[in-house]
C-alpha cells in the first residue's frame, strides 16, 4: 500500500484477527484488532482509522449497528465487511449504510489485502477530491460547497 495506512480489524474470532493482522504486515500499514464491536468503537475514539475489516456476526454490537455508528462518528473511515453468514438484505444493508465492500469469508491472505487497499485508495481519493473542491471554492471566492448557478 502507499504511504502507511492504519487498518483496523473488527472480529470476535482470534484466528480471523490473528491472521488478518499477519497477511496486512507485509504491507507495511498499521493494523490493530478488536473483538467485538464495543472495542472497536472505543479504539476509533482514540484513534479513528483509515480501514476497518468488520465482521457482521459479533457478541454484544453485531456489525451492522457498529457500521452506522462507524460512518455517523468517523464518515471518513472506509469499512469493508467481512462475513461468514452473507445474505443479499445484510449486503444491501451494509451498502446502504456506506460500506466500502462486503466480502463473504473464507477469505485469503490476498484477499484481505486486495480489500484494504482498494478501500485505502478510496478514501485518499476522496480526501484528494474534498481538497481540490476547497481549493476551488477558495480560489472563485465561493462559500466551501456552494457551486456556481448556470443556466
Amino acid at each position: 500500500m502507499n504511504d502507511k495506512a492504519s487498518i483496523l480489524i473488527v472480529d470476535d474470532e482470534e484466528v480471523v484477527r490473528r491472521s488478518h493482522l499477519r497477511s496486512l504486515s507485509v504491507t507495511g500499514c498499521h493494523a490493530e484488532a478488536a473483538s467485538d464491536g464495543q472495542e472497536a468503537l472505543h479504539v476509533m475514539e482514540r484513534q479513528p482509522f483509515d480501514v476497518v475489516l468488520l465482521d457482521l456476526r459479533m457478541p454484544g454490537l453485531d456489525g451492522m449497528e457498529v457500521l452506522r455508528t462507524l460512518k455517523e462518528r468517523w464518515p471518513d473511515s472506509e469499512v469493508v465487511v467481512i462475513t461468514g453468514y452473507p445474505t443479499i438484505e445484510s449486503a444491501k444493508e451494509a451498502v446502504r449504510l456506506g460500506a466500502h465492500n462486503y466480502i463473504a469469508k473464507p477469505v485469503g491472505p490476498e484477499d484481505v489485502i486486495r480489500a484494504a487497499n482498494e478501500a485505502w485508495t478510496q478514501k485518499r481519493w476522496a480526501l484528494h477530491r474534498n481538497q481540490n473542491d476547497r481549493e476551488a471554492d477558495d480560489l472563485a471566492g465561493r462559500e466551501p460547497g456552494r457551486r456556481p448557478v448556470t443556466h
